[in-house]
């Protein structure tokens, strides 16, 4: 009886789902977004038929917000992205793709693969030499690398500009700190404003004891700097307990040289960090990017954030300075 009863089940789902074979929803995403420009017609087929099917499964009445659109398609981008990176190992012909698409006003949303984020090295795999290319002998690279050697002076190191626009990070991704995220846009800073309307709970205000014990050991010790968090005031039952907190974190920063003082607004809702040498920070889910740990005091992620996995969330860096001129 019971099988019965689910091949029944089955018959009517697949009788409610036939008459959307002959809808297309491939074009829907196209009111909001434009795919990459070097995406083939090939690779393009790939993501719309894709989405197409995610949209009919999804939301079969085609009513989908921005937002649930772009996660569609970010999914139909990475599942081809998948196929074209696996062809590129074993083919040296194909050209490589940049995938990814822009929003209506033009700012680029690159999409990469989880694996691809967390073991950039192993999975960017060496590509086989190209026909007719002979590689040079040990002998012969040493000998050309001593001549360069002697006969080049030895140029100065340049660091490498900040990267500025907008970068994505993935649901359950790892490797992810604010010391590589957030710290070479705060370093030489001595002014900091971080806006977070949610810095209340216990693992709230750890998160941001994190990013002030970073401040703190990368300035000098003789050095000070000013953080202001601005941030709306719990006023429920925790009211108390959310002032002793930001307190003790105030009376702890200022034992290493950090003014911490806070600010209530109870009109934010946007998360950002701007810092006095002119970058501002745009971060979608504020500080709290990172899921919930076994609780354990023997779990490595709770003694290295990249240990830890995060929520997807996204971050925009914009250099102000660069703006104004």
């Amino acid at each position: 009886m019971a099988r019965y009863r689910q091949d029944a089940s089955e018959t009517r789902r697949r009788q409610r789902c036939r008459p959307l074979r002959n809808i297309d929803y491939s074009d829907r995403y196209q009111q909001h977004f434009t795919l990459g420009s070097d995406i083939s017609t090939r690779d393009r087929d790939g993501i719309h038929k894709t989405f197409s099917g995610l949209m009919k499964l999804i939301y079969p009445g085609g009513e989908a917000t921005q937002e649930e659109i772009e996660e569609l398609l970010r999914f139909a981008v990475e599942g081809r992205k998948r196929v074209k990176d696996q062809i590129l190992r074993i083919d040296t012909t194909m050209a490589a793709v940049n995938f990814g698409y822009s929003d209506k006003s033009g700012t680029w949303r690159g999409v990469t693969t989880l694996e691809e984020d967390e073991y950039p090295d192993y999975y960017q795999a060496r590509r086989p030499e190209a026909e007719g290319e002979v590689e040079a002998s040990a002998e012969e690279r040493g000998s050309a690398q001593a001549e360069v050697a002697v006969a080049a002076p030895v140029a100065p190191e340049v660091a490498e500009p900040l990267f500025e626009g907008h970068r994505e990070f993935q649901e359950n991704q790892r490797g992810v700190s604010y010391e590589t995220l957030l710290m070479p846009y705060l370093h030489g800073a001595t002014d900091i404003t971080i806006v977070d309307p949610y810095i209340r709970l216990p693992h709230q205000g750890r998160n941001l004891v994190d990013l002030l014990a970073l401040l703190a050991a990368a300035k000098d010790p003789a050095d000070g700097i000013a953080v202001t968090l601005v941030t709306k005031e719990d006023r429920g039952e925790y009211a108390q307990q959310h002032l002793l907190m930001l307190k003790d974190i105030q009376d702890s920063a200022a034992t290493v040289g950090i003014q911490f003082t806070v600010n209530w607004d109870e009109t934010i809702h946007d998360r950002s960090i701007r810092t006095d040498h002119g970058w501002k920070l745009l971060l979608g889910r504020g500080l709290d990017i990172f899921q919930k740990g076994s609780g354990s005091q023997f779990d490595l992620g709770s003694r290295r954030q990249e240990f830890r996995q995060v929520f997807a969330f996204g971050i925009t860096y914009i250099n102000e300075q660069e703006g104004a001129r």
